[in-house]
Parts: structure tokens; C-alpha cells; sequence
């Protein structure tokens, strides 16, 4: 990860140098051409479990500060015809009339029959992405949640910019599963040349998949080390761990094993539009900020497989930089409050990650020792997560591992 400061040397014209420097201001990039890219890569609509509409959904995360939006509803795309009955509920009934305010009679499609019960045809992407996708602003990203299981524990992964929908791969184990769903969005991608990845969800949601499962997987680069979904039990229980600790684990075998670095997403996994509460999945949760050179597809998953990215819960940091063997971070700071900077690996021959180092402040440095066999940091502020994914959760920011 590389996040420099512009350095002009030898530079022998003032207008010269002001003209440049107001060129970057006015494009808040920095001198490698990258710029920070707010996104979310796990949210449902009506097109599967979610409450709401597409176009209402795209709203709030558009008019919420991101940039792009992955639309993942279970085993579908927004393609076709789906008819949507909307629940017999006052709150969804109220969205109803909402949405129809909205977008007027000349864009929703419904009917009403005897009794009074509305049914909705949903948009498809193709028809209200044109709404909210602007270039260099707002981008939305095709995407599916391939939703399979093995003796009733549910095995999810996000696969992310796909041309095609995936069916899910089945297996004889819960790891068979998985690696039959990774090596299909791998085929694709591999067939049709479009950048795409996946990215395995909330092992810990009924407890689904085990660290077990996940240590003898190939080809595996992300999963969600936060979702905001109030039943995927982020922190563990008393005799199994919580998807941090599954983190650490899983970089120390994979070192050993000499597999790429495992990155860690946080996501929304939204479903609930209508109330909020920790006893909904709503939006805002978990998100994830990619240092990218444009706001495409492409270029933002080339980011995200280099690591270039940070993963949060309402932290933001100004610099994340990778060089010469030191990880250096700079936090974004916010008035009044106060930040923990982390770092956390392991050493050789250790079988558990350790905090290596904690500065107070909004700046810290660490440089990596041989004994060290990665790196990565946690940035814990003294600020209370709106509407967090449990009650007195702080707001927090992971950085992704690093070796030397």
C-alpha cells in the first residue's frame, strides 16, 4: 500500500508549480494518481431477503458519502421479470406508497388485486442503474450472493462483478462447497477475462464454517472479518473464535503454507431498510475504503488483490503506506476523539498473533522485525458505532496484513 505526499523538486517556474498544485487539490489525489473510494460490497434488496426497493437502497448508500455499491441478493441477479408481493405491514406498505411518491406512477409497475394486496415488478440493474451511476462519482457493481450448505450449515460467498449468475457447487463437505464456489468465480473469470473476485462471508453465522474448513482452501484472498448482520456472532463464544482472532489464525497458516496474504472486507450485509436497530441488518455498519486510480470495476479490484485498502466500521485514516519494511498509519482524526493504533502479527514458530506495539495518537509507525511473519493493524476509537452491530461497540478501522 502506498500513500505518498507530493514532493516537487527542481520545480523552476512558480506558475508552473502552482498550476500543478492546484490540479491535484482540485482532483484530491495524491502523486501516484490514487484516490480513496468508499464501498460496500454485501447488500439485499427485494430481488431476495431485503425490505426495499433497489432504487431506495441505491439512494441512501449514494446520498450516505459512498462511491460504489455491490447489489449481492442470494443466488440471483437484477435480471428478468420478478414480481414482488409486498408484505401485509405498515411499514412496508408506507415504503410502498414512498417509492411510488418517489419515481410516479410512470416508472413503478404494480397491480392490486381483490384484496387489496400490491404486487411490484421490480427494475432490473440494466434499468435503474442509469439513475445513480455517474462517472467518477457513484458506481454500482453486478454482483451475487452464491448461497449454498452442507448438513444444514449455511455456506455463503460474495462473488463480486459477474458477468453471469452462478449456480452454487455443492460438495460433500463444507470445504468442498466452498472450493467449488471459489473455482467458479474463478472459471468465470478466467472464461469471460472480467475482473471479478470472491469473497467468503460470515463464517461464524450459525456457525456455519469452521477455522478447520477455511485452512485447507485454495485460492481464497478475502473474507469478511466484520458483517454488520446481527446473527453472524463477529466476536465468537467461549469455545469458538471470533472472525478477528479466525484472521490471525488463517495468515499464520497460510505464511507457513506460502499462500497469498488473506484479506479481511467489512460489510453491511444489509437486509433491513425500514427500522433500525441491532436487532436488524441495516446499512451503514461495515464498509470498505479502496485506494484505486479510477472508479471502475477493474481498477478497483486490482487495488483491493494488492491490498490497497482499509477495511472500517466509521474510522477513517488519511495514510496508509507500506515501505522500506515499515507500516506507517495516519488517522483522519475527528474532534474530541481519541484513537488506539495497533499492531498485530506473529512471529515465527508462534502459533498465535500477538499486539505487537499500541500507540495512542493518530499516528504510528512499526517497522517489521525478521522474527515477524506478517503485520497488519486494528485502529480502535474512543467513539460509540452508530447503530453498531452490538450495543457499546467502538468505532474501528482494520488494516490489511503486510509482509516483508
Amino acid at each position: 500500500m502506498t500513500i505518498g505526499i507530493y514532493t516537487y523538486v527542481g520545480i523552476r517556474r512558480l506558475t508552473t508549480l502552482v498550476f500543478i498544485i492546484a490540479s491535484l487539490a482540485s482532483q484530491a489525489q495524491n502523486v501516484d494518481g490514487l484516490k480513496w473510494f468508499k464501498g460496500n460490497t454485501h447488500t439485499h434488496s427485494y430481488w431476495s431477503d431485503g425490505d426495499d426497493f433497489p432504487e431506495m437502497i441505491m439512494e441512501w448508500y449514494k446520498t450516505h458519502g459512498y462511491d460504489f455499491i455491490c447489489l449481492s441478493d442470494h443466488n440471483t441477479l437484477a435480471q428478468g421479470e420478478k414480481w414482488k408481493l409486498i408484505p401485509d405491514f405498515p411499514a412496508h406498505d408506507r415504503r410502498f406508497r414512498e417509492y411510488l411518491q418517489k419515481y410516479g406512477e410512470d416508472w413503478v409497475t404494480y397491480e392490486v388485486d381483490s384484496a387489496k394486496r400490491v404486487r411490484v415488478k421490480l427494475k432490473t440493474l440494466e434499468e435503474y442503474a442509469p439513475l445513480f451511476e455517474e462517472k467518477g462519482k457513484f458506481l454500482i457493481i453486478q454482483s451475487e450472493e452464491i448461497t449454498d450448505g452442507f448438513e444444514k450449515k449455511p455456506i455463503h460467498i460474495n462473488a463480486i462483478n459477474v458477468k453471469e449468475a452462478i449456480l452454487p457447487g455443492g460438495g460433500s463437505s463444507v470445504t468442498e462447497v466452498m472450493q467449488n464456489n471459489l473455482d467458479k468465480v474463478h472459471e468465470q473469470r478466467q472464461r469471460t477475462g472480467q475482473a471479478m473476485f470472491a469473497h467468503i462471508n460470515h463464517p461464524n453465522f450459525i456457525w456455519g464454517i469452521s477455522l478447520q474448513d477455511m485452512m485447507k482452501l485454495n485460492g481464497d484472498r478475502f473474507f469478511e472479518v466484520y458483517n454488520g448482520h446481527p446473527m453472524v456472532n463477529n466476536y465468537g463464544d467461549s469455545t469458538r473464535p471470533g472472525t478477528e482472532q479466525m484472521w490471525d489464525l488463517l495468515l499464520i497458516n497460510g505464511v507457513q503454507k506460502r499462500k497469498p496474504l488473506l484479506y479481511g472486507l467489512a460489510t453491511d450485509d444489509s437486509h433491513n431498510y425500514l427500522s433500525y436497530s441491532v436487532r436488524n441488518s441495516n446499512p451503514g455498519r461495515g464498509y470498505i475504503m479502496v485506494h484505486a486510480r479510477e472508479l471502475t470495476a477493474a481498477s478497483l479490484i486490482e487495488a483491493m488483490e494488492s491490498g490497497n485498502f482499509y477495511s472500517s466500521t466509521g474510522v477513517e485514516l488519511e495514510e496508509v503506506k507500506f515501505q522500506n519494511g515499515t507500516l506507517s498509519i495516519k488517522v483522519k482524526p475527528e474532534a474530541g476523539v481519541t484513537y488506539s493504533i495497533q499492531f498485530i502479527g506473529a512471529d515465527r514458530g508462534k502459533e498465535h498473533a500477538s499486539i505487537l506495539k499500541v500507540v495512542n495518537g493518530t499516528e504510528a509507525k512499526y517497522k517489521i522485525r525478521k522474527r515477524n511473519t506478517y503485520v497488519r493493524a486494528n485502529i480502535i476509537s474512543s467513539k460509540y458505532q452508530e447503530n453498531p452491530f452490538r450495543e457499546g461497540d467502538f468505532e474501528k478501522a482494520w488494516v490489511q496484513p503486510v509482509v516483508k
